[in-house]
């Protein structure tokens, strides 16, 4: 079939090149002249025939709020719009409110595959009606990971690597839930290796951890990126200690308090990465204050030359 790809990026690009071996046709458009077809969203939806899909891979927010307002008024009823960006749910349901008054079908994607998703395929989460995701069908089927084998080869029952998770929204949804998923994973391997790293009794950090991946039950591709990062850097000099969150792990750490739902471990991973950003903590200054106000515990000096001037 044909699609519409807009983003061709680091993800959308790699997209595009598996859906072309699967023997698709992807007419790829994005803001850099180099990497698309065409050069603008009239173009593209000019270039594809009815009932036309396009799917929008850029960054969540503005940026695909626009994008999917320009599309709903070029593409004409029938037609489908997949945002497999990392919007929040909230936004799918508002664009499949303006999308329907034009007779335009919405699907949300949730996408997990990153960087190696060319090779191995990407785990898709996806929410719409079954009319809609019917039509997107055969681009899932090129995009998600083989199907799981046992150890004789053969074929496992189950579609693991695709699920339509309900109506429109439920994509999105569920990749956030995936999301936070994976704050909390990061920050648990990261708590390991910090301890590992503290003692004089481990040698051999990078290969404690590359043991891990084989035969015990904290196994993971998350772990297995570890590992890859240890051989690269083994004693991650390159790297600040600083991490950015992308928005999903708020939103479900906001969703786990309008539905009371307990969360400490993922609520836990999100605010540590906020701790990350901060050079000295005020918390711990306080903290730090109060354990000598109240215990006489010793606290440590800024060093001379360290105090910030007043601006």
């Amino acid at each position: 079939m044909q699609l519409g790809l807009i983003g061709l990026g680091k993800m959308g690009g790699n997209m595009a090149e598996r859906i072309r071996r699967a023997g698709h046709e992807v007419v790829g458009y994005d803001r850099s002249p180099g990497k698309r077809d065409v050069d603008s969203l009239p173009a593209l939806v000019e270039a594809l025939s009815a009932p036309r899909v396009v799917w929008v891979m850029v960054p969540s927010g503005d940026p695909t709020r626009e994008t999917v307002k320009e599309l709903a008024g070029l593409l004409e009823a029938g037609d489908v719009i997949v945002d497999g960006g990392n919007s929040k749910y909230t936004d799918d349901q508002v664009h499949d409110v303006m999308c329907r008054e034009k007779g335009i079908g919405y699907v949300d994607a949730g996408v997990s595959g990153g960087v190696w998703g060319l090779e191995n395929g990407y785990a898709l989460m996806v929410g719409g009606s079954g009319e809609d995701v019917a039509k997107v069908q055969p681009i899932f089927d090129a995009l998600k990971p083989p199907s799981p084998t046992d150890e004789s080869g053969q074929p496992v029952g189950g579609d693991a690597g695709f699920v339509h998770a309900g109506p429109v929204g439920a994509g999105h949804f569920s990749k956030m839930v995936h999301n936070g998923i994976e704050y909390a994973l990061m920050q648990a391997y990261g708590e390991g290796y910090e301890l590992l790293e503290a003692v004089d009794l481990i040698e051999d950090v990078p290969g404690v951890i590359k043991s891990w991946t084989q035969g015990t039950v904290i196994r993971s591709w998350l772990l297995d990126l570890l590992v890859r990062a240890l051989d690269e850097d083994p004693s991650l000099e390159r790297v600040r200690g600083y991490a950015e969150d992308s928005g999903e792990g708020r939103w479900t750490v906001e969703q786990a308090i309008e539905n009371a739902v307990p969360m400490p471990t993922i609520a836990a991973s999100l605010f540590a990465r906020f701790s990350s950003r901060q050079d000295d903590s005020p918390t711990m200054k306080a903290v730090a204050a109060l354990r000598n106000q109240f215990g006489g515990h010793a606290v440590r000096a800024v060093e001379q030359g360290e105090v910030e001037r007043p601006a």
